[in-house]
């Protein structure tokens, strides 16, 4: 390819990178929000938490870009911009899966810990804060890797609304050049660099946030050396 070209293709790369890193932070956010908001002691706001989850996992994130980018300028005369066109769609259809993932974690707390809690008189965001979620996070950056990963994949859906992300970027080299198997080769591989990079990245962090719930490995006490014929009598 022409340095042109691969300008172009860099381009792309670095609107999946901000469309990726703005999505996921809502999609954080929300899930954290409404997974929380399922483990509430009042029904209505676990009802109104599992509504989004159900609505939003049962929808096509394809379907929701289309939803936000063409229907709302016709429903309500505003339109958005295709990068937060595409990170409302992506962050909230994402977040769904991400809001199960935070409500399993905290189901799977001992629930003796939640006990001792209320015995020491902690309010429930006192408890969720303080003993809840540092046990349930380190076991949710797994599940949370892969949905990051689906979530890069998800990204080159925003090429329907015209978005210069990498796929779209792509196709346009692919058509300048009449090379359908090299351009896409390359296309692949940097979704799975970037893919790989990401899953390492989560890997440390998984393993950081469990040293810190575990504790620092306590310092080896040194031996007293004890004098021949026994100790002190």
């Amino acid at each position: 390819m022409t340095p042109g070209l691969w300008e172009l293709v860099l381009g792309g790369v670095w609107v999946t990178l901000q469309l990726l890193f703005l999505s996921a932070l809502l999609a954080a956010a929300v899930s954290f929000a409404a997974g929380i908001a399922r483990t509430h002691r009042r029904w209505t706001v676990r009802f109104l938490a599992g509504l989004y989850t159900e609505v939003f996992r049962g929808t096509s994130a394809l379907v929701m870009i289309f939803w936000v980018f063409f229907v709302l300028p016709v429903a309500f005369g505003w339109q958005l911009v295709p990068m937060w066109a595409g990170t409302l769609a992506l962050g909230l259809t994402y977040g769904a899966y991400g809001a199960e993932i935070v409500r399993g974690a905290l189901a799977a707390v001992d629930p003796a810990q939640q006990e001792g809690g209320i015995a020491l008189g902690f309010t429930p965001w006192q408890r969720m804060r303080l003993i809840l979620l540092p046990q349930a996070v380190p076991e949710m950056i797994p599940p949370f890797a892969n949905l990051l990963v689906e979530l890069l994949k998800g990204t080159a859906l925003v090429s329907v609304m015209g978005m210069g992300d990498l796929a779209f970027s792509g196709n346009l080299v692919r058509l300048a050049l009449q090379e359908s198997a090299e351009i896409y080769a390359y296309v692949l591989l940097i979704y799975f660099v970037i893919a790989f990079l990401l899953t390492r990245g989560m890997r440390g962090l998984e393993k950081r946030l469990k040293a810190q719930v575990g504790g620092a490995p306590r310092k080896p006490v040194a031996a007293v050396p004890v004098p021949e014929g026994g100790g002190p009598r």
